[in-house]
């Protein structure tokens, strides 16, 4: 048995939305560090530009595509400029997302919509818009993956009113298993991570008070660029080739591990 290359992500071509920063940044960034020509896209260019610019720099390659996937003209431009510039795909990372923190009295309808179209809509037809690069890639030797980017407030209970946000990511979790049942018969693997608490400009809580948060994770700290990386390049690699429809949670034992009543450490 020669696992050598098992984690390897050399010759292999990576579209990751909300690239620019926060998990989507740590993902593309351990990509390219495994060997993948990176693309990545988020909604305001410049960051996105200077984003590629910065992750380029040590050598590999990262490809700045701006778009807003939010709505279904957008998914199928990215798509289609992707396309323009490369034959396949083989490895999806539908990262963009937001979050609405309102109380259940005032919470408003531009917070659940918002939040359901970028969260749940946008994987959903960025995938069908780019299924045929991804088929393109696929074969039964070396499968395309997509990987969703899903939350822990997707599983467990938060005390948090993030109402649109929970509900989407608990969403996401079903449409990842439900597409990951249609597409392996392409020799797609759709899977998901659920991230936990990760310093990033939506978690603000984990990045301007990671002591307090870490406290009430089990183990004991917030999670840094190599642990969401890790998780990212295990999916994406030769290594989770068999793991199918899974979603795994990467948050310090949060959802799975802790005793008593959820506590606040995921998005906010």
């Amino acid at each position: 048995m020669d696992t050598r290359d098992l984690f390897s992500l050399k010759g292999r071509t990576a579209l990751v939305t909300g690239g620019s920063r926060g998990i989507g940044k740590m993902i593309a960034e351990g990509f390219i560090a495994q060997g993948a020509r990176v693309y990545i896209s988020s909604r305001k260019a410049d960051a996105c530009d200077a984003t590629a610019a910065e992750l380029s720099a040590g050598g590999g390659t990262c490809v700045s595509l701006p778009m807003d996937v939010s709505t279904v003209a957008g998914a199928r431009g990215l798509a289609k400029a992707f396309a323009a510039r490369e034959p396949k795909l083989d490895i999806l990372v539908n990262n963009a997302g937001a979050a609405w923190l309102a109380g259940f009295d005032d919470f408003p309808e531009k917070g659940w919509d918002k939040v359901m179209d970028l969260n749940v809509k946008a994987p959903f037809f960025l995938t069908q818009a780019l299924a045929p690069s991804l088929r393109a890639a696929a074969s039964a030797d070396r499968p395309a993956k997509v990987i969703n980017i899903a939350s822990i407030d997707g599983i467990y209970l938060t005390p948090n009113e993030t109402y649109s946000y929970v509900a989407s990511k608990s969403a996401l979790i079903q449409v990842t298993r439900l597409m990951a049942a249609k597409l392996i018969k392409s020799h797609i693997v759709v899977t998901a991570i659920a991230p936990g608490p990760f310093a990033s400009e939506m978690n603000t809580a984990a990045r301007d008070r990671a002591e307090d948060t870490a406290a009430r994770v089990p183990a004991h700290r917030v999670g840094n660029d190599l642990d969401m990386a890790g998780a990212a390049i295990f999916l994406a690699s030769r290594a989770g080739d068999y793991v199918v429809g899974s979603v795994i949670a990467v948050d310090g034992g949060v959802a799975f591990a802790t005793s008593g009543t959820a506590l606040a450490t995921s998005q906010y």
